[in-house]
Formats: structure tokens, sequence, C-alpha cells
């Protein structure tokens, strides 16, 4: 009988309280079940970073990575926030200290060569000679990816089609999917072959896994508030049995100095984020419930970045006031801490009336999580350049619209999406990558401080 012991984490988002406990737990579990013999291993299914967080931002996460090495990873791939939220630039250069393998099955340059850390999938080797292949895939946000020189689509396909390849070329077959349950589900039900679907991206909990078509699901929720272990036995006559578990973190042994982790992490990123960027002359307050000078300072930016003709943003978007006088990095990023990028949306004045007309009370109230937003409540929502008045016609800074012309609305890109303006789903929609709300604040103000030079 071999035992292999697999222990998996996914979507941390930089929310580290809980690593120095589970890298302690790790390794003394790594000891126990190597002196009896068994094999272990470690992986990651991706958003292991967030930008949200000040360690992550200032060291375009690889200070993450140089967690994962130290903490002795073996496979990872990539999330969303990996993907989506670093340049070309810095996401081909972000694994390229890594001590452990990156498998993305669905990540390739589109003009250029794709970065050497780029694998499919790799196959390990136990010391009785059991040979395990890990595949890994992520979510294909193409329209974000595309704009950014990468390739994302058909994941699902080349998952399945390497299935078939490596079937016959490994004896356990498992998959890192930063896909969600549903691709999980369906994958599994394409592929039973699939020994076991490592989950994440949809942050769903499955304290013993869930099982489809025989292949083993799993699935540990986010922030490190679980720690997944994969049992794997392979009994004298081949048979392959299989059972998972999350050890909830809470639960699991104190280690000294945790309090202080995420802390120290913080100091670090501060420390490189105190450069003033740019000057301001006056301060800029927020309100979350109405207009103020810090949102028609912003509406002014995003505006003439983009040349639209009306803006859309919610006023939950600031989390601080702007102060006067240097600005920092660091302040910037107190300010809006969100990986959220600017979207430009091309509508005709009947689109543009319906979300004028669009309204939820409960919106200023909402306490959103997801899509980018990392703020306490979503706000009032505030328009820029466009108005309805009593008789329902439209003005697009102050003049009539024109009925059939289309225009540029300016908002952000977690209202692209379809939940909360379903107008602008299948919109034209342009989005402005790679930088953040942050970047674009600061790349204004550095503008207009050597246009005043």
């Amino acid at each position: 009988m071999e035992t292999i012991h697999i222990f998996h984490t996914n979507d941390w988002h930089s929310h580290f309280a809980y690593w120095p406990r589970q890298q302690a737990y790790i390794q003394q579990q790594k000891l126990q079940y190597e002196a009896e013999g068994d094999s272990v291993f470690l992986c990651d299914v991706g958003d292991h970073m967030d930008r949200s967080s000040i360690f992550t931002e200032a060291t375009l996460g690889k200070g993450n990575v140089q967690l994962l090495n130290e903490a002795g990873y073996d496979v990872v791939t990539i999330g969303n926030n990996e993907g989506i939220t670093l340049s070309y630039e810095d996401l081909s250069t972000l694994y390229e200290e890594a001590n452990f393998d990156v498998v993305v099955a669905n990540l390739t340059a589109i003009a250029g060569v794709t970065p050497q850390w780029v694998k499919p999938y790799v196959i390990k080797e136990t010391a009785n000679g059991t040979k395990i292949g890990f595949m890994g895939a992520t979510a294909p946000f193409e329209a974000f990816y595309k704009t950014m020189n990468w390739d994302v689509s058909g994941p699902r396909e080349k998952i399945v089609q390497l299935s078939y390849y490596l079937r016959d070329k490994v004896d356990v077959l498992l998959f890192l999917s930063h896909l969600g349950i549903n691709e999980d589900e369906a994958i599994a039900e394409m592929c039973p072959f699939i020994d076991v679907i490592f989950g994440a991206h949809t942050h769903h909990v499955l304290p013993h896994g869930k099982w489809v078509n025989d292949v083993l699901l799993t699935g540990g929720g986010m922030f490190g508030r679980y720690l997944g272990e994969l049992t794997l036995q392979i009994d004298d006559n081949g048979q392959l049995h299989k059972k998972t578990r999350l050890h909830e973190s809470q639960q699991l042994p104190t280690v000294e100095r945790e309090a202080i982790f995420t802390a120290d992490l913080t100091a670090i990123g501060e420390r490189k984020m105190t450069t003033p960027l740019f000057e301001t002359t006056r301060y800029y307050n927020k309100e979350w419930d109405h207009y103020s000078k810090l949102s028609d300072a912003f509406a002014k930016i995003i505006l003439d970045t983009t040349n639209a003709d009306c803006a859309l943003f919610n006023a939950g978007i600031f989390l601080t006031d702007l102060k006067k006088g240097a600005v920092t990095a660091l302040d910037l990023h107190h300010m809006l801490p969100h990986p959220i990028n600017l979207c430009v949306v091309e509508l005709e004045v009947e689109a543009l009336k319906e979300v004028l007309a669009t309204h939820d009370e409960s919106w200023p109230r909402m306490a959103l999580k997801g899509l980018g937003f990392r703020g306490v409540v979503l706000g009032k929502m505030l328009t820029y350049g466009m108005s309805l008045d009593d008789k329902r016609q439209l003005y697009i800074n102050g003049q009539l619209a024109e009925p059939h012309k289309k225009y540029r609305l300016v908002t952000l890109d977690m209202f692209t999406f379809g939940y909360f303006y379903p107008q602008f789903k299948y919109a034209k929609k342009h989005y402005i990558l790679p930088a953040f709300l942050r970047e674009i604040v600061a790349q204004y103000g550095q503008q207009r401080d050597r246009e005043n030079s």
C-alpha cells in the first residue's frame, strides 16, 4: 500500500493571517508522513495574489512568489488576479525565480514567445515510482487577456485533450482548476479518468469533496480559511482510493509571531511606496451618499484620459479623501485599493436613457464583495456629462443628444458584466488595461505637474 498526501490551497487573495499556522502545520505533517514512508506534495490553485494588498502591490506579486518558494510549494496554477491585474511584461517575469512548477494549459502569448515557466502539465514521481500528472488551467477572461497579448481560450477543450494524452503516461491524473465549480463539474462529466480536480475561483467550500462521475472535486473557500488535504492510497492490486478533507485554519495550532506577520508584510510594501508622485493644491473630500470634490476631480480625470462623452461610477469607490500637498503611491492605494480598470462603452440614446433610469434603492448600502471591488459600500451612483429633462430627453454635456449617434460612456469594468447594467453586457466595449484607477490618477497628476512646471 502506497500513501500520497497532497495539501492544497486556493484564493488567498493576499490575505495571509492564517499563512504562518498553515505552513507550520504542513511542515509538521510532512515530516510525520515522510517518516512513515509516505509522499507529500503542496499545490496552490491560483489567486494567491491580490493587488489590493500593499505587499503585493509594492512587489507586483513577486513577494507572493517568494512566500510560495519559502513554503516549499511544488505545483501552482494562476488565477485571474495573477493573469489580468499585471501588465504583460510583469506577468511574463513573475515566476522567473519560482522554485515550483506553474501549470496553465490555456495561456500563450499572442505575439512573441510564451514565457518558459508556462507549462500545460508536469509529471512528478514518488519514491515508489508512482507517476502523478498535474494539469492546470485558468478562467478565460478573454477580452481582458487579449488586450494584454495573452490567449486563454478553450480551457475545457485543452484540458480534455491533455487528459487523453496523459491518461496512459501517468498513474494518477490531477487537475488544478481556476475555472470555478460549474466548469469543474462539466469537465468531470467529460473526463472520468481525471482522478481529482482541485477547485478555485468561485470560492466554493467542499468539506469532504464532491463526487462527479467518479472524479473527486475539492474546494477550499478563500482567504486561507481552509487548508485542503487529499489522501491517495494505491493498494497492492493497483487500485486508487481517494479521500479529501478541509482543515479549518482557525482550529490549527497558533504559531509565534503570527499576529504581526501580515503587519510585517504591509510594512515591506509601505516602505516601497512612499515616494511623492505629484502635488495637489487643495484637499478633496470623499462622500459615499452624494457628489463630492473628489468625485468631481475623478470624473474630469477619467473623461480627459479616455476622451469619453460622459461618465458613470459609484461614490463608494473612494475609501479615503485625497490630501493637499505631496501624494504618494501609498496614498493612492489607500484611496483606490481596487483591482479595477476603466472601460469605455459605446451606447445609443435609448440605452443611455435606460442607464439613467436604472435605480435600485439597495445599491448605495450594498456591501459588495467581488468584481474587483474592495470597498465598504457601493454608494450612490454618480453620472457626469449626461442627464434627462422632465420630458425624458437626453442631454450630453448640455446639448440635446442626437437620436442615432453612439456616445462613449466611461465607467468601471465591474459594471460591464451585466449584473448592474444589462445594457453594457453586449455593447461594444474598450477596456483600459492594464492601468488600475489609482494608476490613472497618478498618471494624470504627474502629467499635470509636468505641464505646470
